[in-house]
């Protein structure tokens, strides 16, 4: 079976992580709710969908164990796999037909059932849409996420920030032309994962993704606009992109949970919507656990990485739920001199712009545990020694107590690993030695 959406949840299905919804609830904020409910357990197929003959799925890859079932990796070699995909992008193979072609309709994206998730958002909003474009001038491709406000039966408004969309359509708006995209939804999320990504411009995130799907990827050359797309998407939106044409998008709910700024962004004409016979729409809860995860998953890889370049072993890397999965991060090293706590923090800062508070423990400590990196900061952090602050620096644009028009921001560096100047034992967890008998007795034998 090819790796797609559906044979993803026959996996999960395997291992009891699927929740099926048979009660019917409504795309404008009853799902929503529903997601939120199950955010950090299951994933949710809504079975029954007023007037839509399909099927409405989220929380596909909320947890880190769903990601590792997506990448047939262990959870401690997540970070390997995707940053060897990263420098080994492999083109998968091309086919001549496509799951999405067996429906296909005149654009009328009120035949979709796109959610409304909170009650001061703009309106319907695709959150899971892949946006697949092509440079003007040079022809390689870009995969990234976007979401996508419903203005009409036909235009969506794209939110796009500095990065590669965005350089090409200032090149389609330097010619005066449309750019063609095509909007893929319902993804593998090693789909989704290789799109959240930031290559180098001009490597192919499609490129990426087969790289962790093991070369089993196929993809599709699209009639309308000759763009290269997943051929085992549940829709495929194609239209274009005209980077002039502008309209109020937001407010909206970004991954820290609050409002994003109304900003005039761009609009895509869609041109024609292809679907698969009772297509699966997914659903991506905009600040929950897989908006989070995915956001920042690429980035604590690139963090890692950079760490691992200053110090002599990185042992977990984690940008926090707490943190937005996107403002925080907390790194646990081997650490053999009292630099290397304060490199590994500017290594961080320099691997994830955006990042604006980090935390560096030692081995011993688990960063998942947010109780045990509190624990670190009460008993081997000194203010006066162990901080680090940084003024004026680039910040994140969906931080809500920065300067978001100009990026600036506040950073804080805490160095909670253990002064090496000191006896090692006055930093030992104190532990409880337990018997055959104890171990018998606590497990109810």
């Amino acid at each position: 079976m090819e790796p797609d959406v559906r044979s993803f949840l026959y996996e999960l299905e395997d291992k009891n992580l699927v929740k099926h919804v048979s009660r019917e609830f409504s795309p404008r904020y009853e799902i929503a709710a529903i997601l939120k409910h199950y955010d950090l357990e299951f994933t949710v197929i809504f079975e029954k969908i007023s007037n839509f003959n399909g099927k409405i799925v989220g929380n596909l890859c909320n947890t880190r164990e769903k990601l590792s079932i997506a990448l047939n990796a262990s959870k401690s070699r997540l970070h390997e796999h995707l940053l060897y995909a990263l420098k080994n992008p492999r083109k998968p193979t091309m086919k001549d037909d496509a799951a999405f072609l067996d429906f296909s309709s005149p654009p009328n994206l009120s035949q979709i059932p796109i959610l409304t998730y909170y009650e001061k958002d703009a309106g319907p909003y695709i959150t899971s849409g892949v946006v697949i474009s092509r440079d003007p001038d040079l022809g390689f491709q870009n995969m990234s996420i976007h979401r996508l406000l419903v203005v009409d039966k036909d235009t969506l408004a794209i939110r796009v920030v500095p990065r590669h969309l965005h350089h090409f359509i200032k090149k389609a708006e330097k010619r005066n032309q449309p750019l063609p995209v095509c909007i893929a939804i319902g993804l593998h999320p090693a789909i989704l994962l290789a799109a959240a990504s930031s290559p180098p411009l001009g490597v192919d995130e499609l490129h990426i993704a087969n790289t962790l799907l093991k070369d089993k990827l196929s993809v599709f050359k699209c009639e309308g606009t000759g763009l290269i797309v997943p051929a085992n998407a549940e829709y495929l939106l194609e239209g274009f992109l005209y980077p002039t044409c502008k309209v109020d998008e937001g407010p909206f709910v970004d991954a820290t949970g609050t409002y994003d700024a109304v900003r005039k962004q761009p609009i895509i004409k869609l041109t024609g919507i292809f679907h698969r016979e009772r297509p699966i729409y997914q659903a991506l809860l905009p600040g929950g656990s897989e908006h989070r995860l995915l956001m920042g998953f690429h980035r604590e890889a690139a963090i890692k990485e950079a760490v691992s370049r200053v110090v002599p072993e990185v042992k977990s890397v984690r940008l926090t739920f707490g943190g937005c999965g996107w403002l925080h991060a907390v790194i646990s090293i081997r650490k053999v001199s009292d630099g290397d706590g304060k490199n590994a923090i500017l290594a961080a800062f320099a691997a994830h712009p955006s990042l604006k508070h980090v935390v560096v423990v030692d081995e011993d400590v688990n960063v998942d545990d947010l109780n045990e990196v509190e624990w670190a900061l009460a008993t081997r952090f000194q203010a006066e020694e162990d901080l680090i602050v940084i003024r004026n620096a680039r910040g994140s644009s969906i931080d809500p107590s920065a300067d978001q028009e100009a990026l600036i921001t506040s950073k804080m560096g805490l160095d909670a690993t253990r002064p090496l100047n000191k006896p090692t034992q006055h930093f030992m967890k104190g532990k409880i030695p337990i018997s055959d008998k104890v171990k018998k007795f606590l497990l109810g034998e």
